[in-house]
């Protein structure tokens, strides 16, 4: 199962780092020799219930590896989601029950279907409660020897936590060591995960060769900017698309993303080729391919990727009706937005912020738009960053002549 060029560059693409360099053709050219598929790991800890577009990059990556012939080894981390994965944060997450966690594992396998192809040939779905909830003291206390905690603190984030004198748990440091020992679990060839889990997938090699195993290679994945085109996507920050939004919702949101970031979208969320997606950046460039149209294109392969060809073209033709052709007439027309826990401020919202979740705007942009009078509730103008939560009950807002209404309801 030799790979080729165009095979290889399709396994690379997007991704940031392949470490140890060159690893990778090597790992593939062996399993082939012994006429076998690579193992091709990807960890998720179930500690929210919903998935986002940015959640699907790695799941795309390992999509492209299941059809190259690969076995994608996907595990649900309901045991090491009792810890929480401390990449990127900068304190101590809070502790879930032991029934948030099984109920958000069973949403996010669900989810995750939409990507990934469940031929058990190719897919094999495992919890790592299997392997770790019988560990023995002894067997952690070996697991513990594998390093040191001068390497420990050479994470960006505990090193940061520590030198500003944050709290940092023994159970956040113990969290790589029980991520590396999956990998020895599941005899991973290859792990693949965003640049923020370079650390704990690196640590992977260092339990894989302590418990004389051969080391995986790590393949780092780009992270997806939000719909504002300048954080990562995030359901905290607002600027999401989930991947169970209806599907009109879903091609609003792509379309809305800036056309700075649509190559980044295109290369990390459709099956283009390196080449293609070089053509179009290309295109773009010099004028040849319309932005809109690229852009369309991009929103209706991802909405019926998610809900279906017909559905996408659906949500296409209101998308046209309302946005190119101004026409909003009905109650049908109406796209109900919730309002959320927290939300309320003592009997206000602050608007910036419903207006990043539900159009995709910055919050700098949102409230220049409320400066400058484009901001409207039941066609009265918006003159406050703070408005009446009780104004917001059934009524229509509007950002903007290119921007959708939407239904509002109380939480």
């Amino acid at each position: 199962m030799a790979v080729d060029e165009k095979t290889y560059d399709t396994l690379t693409k997007g991704c940031v780092e392949s470490l140890p360099e060159g690893e990778l053709a090597k790992k593939l050219e062996q399993a082939g020799k012994e006429g076998r598929p690579v193992r091709v790991k990807l960890g998720v800890d179930p500690t929210a219930p919903d998935i986002h577009l940015g959640h699907t990059v790695v799941l795309t990556k390992l999509r492209q590896f299941q059809d190259a012939g690969h076995k994608a080894v996907l595990i649900i981390g309901d045991y090491t989601a009792r810890i929480g994965d401390p990449s990127g944060v900068s304190k101590t997450r809070p502790r879930l029950s032991a029934e948030t966690i099984e109920e958000n594992a069973r949403t996010y396998q669900d989810q995750a279907w939409k990507v990934l192809d469940r031929d058990p040939q190719k897919l094999e779905v495992r919890r790592n409660s299997e392997w770790l909830e019988p560990l023995r003291l002894p067997d952690i206390f070996k697991l513990m020897s594998a390093t040191t905690v001068a390497r420990i603190l050479e994470r960006d984030d505990f090193e940061k936590r520590f030198r500003n004198n944050q709290p940092i748990s023994m159970l956040e440091f113990l969290y790589p060591l029980l991520q590396g020992y999956d990998s020895v679990a599941v005899e991973a060839d290859v792990e693949l995960g965003g640049t923020d889990q370079k650390f704990n997938m690196l640590m992977g090699r260092v339990i894989q060769e302590y418990y004389g195993k051969p080391s995986q290679v790590v393949l780092t994945n780009e992270i997806l900017p939000g719909t504002d085109g300048v954080e990562r996507m995030s359901k905290s920050t607002g600027n999401y698309i989930g991947v169970d939004e209806p599907p009109e919702e879903m091609f609003g949101k792509v379309m809305s993303i800036p056309d700075s970031v649509m190559i980044t979208y295109y290369r990390l969320l459709t099956s283009r080729t390196p080449a293609e997606i070089d053509e179009l950046e290309r295109g773009l460039g010099n004028g040849s391919l319309h932005p809109r149209d690229q852009k369309a294109s991009l929103a209706r392969e991802l909405t019926a990727r998610f809900h279906g060809e017909e559905a996408a073209a659906a949500a296409e033709q209101r998308f046209n009706e309302v946005f190119r052709e101004g026409r909003l007439s009905t109650a049908e027309d109406l796209v109900e937005c919730r309002l959320e826990p927290g939300d309320d401020e003592d009997g206000s919202v602050y608007l910036p912020k419903l207006l990043q979740r539900w159009f995709g705007l910055s919050r700098s942009e949102a409230r220049r738009r409320i400066q400058q009078g484009g901001i409207s509730i039941d066609g009265e103008r918006v003159t406050s960053e703070m408005v009446p939560s009780g104004s917001l009950d059934g009524a229509t807002i509007k950002a903007g002549k290119s921007t959708r209404y939407h239904g509002l309801i109380k939480a």
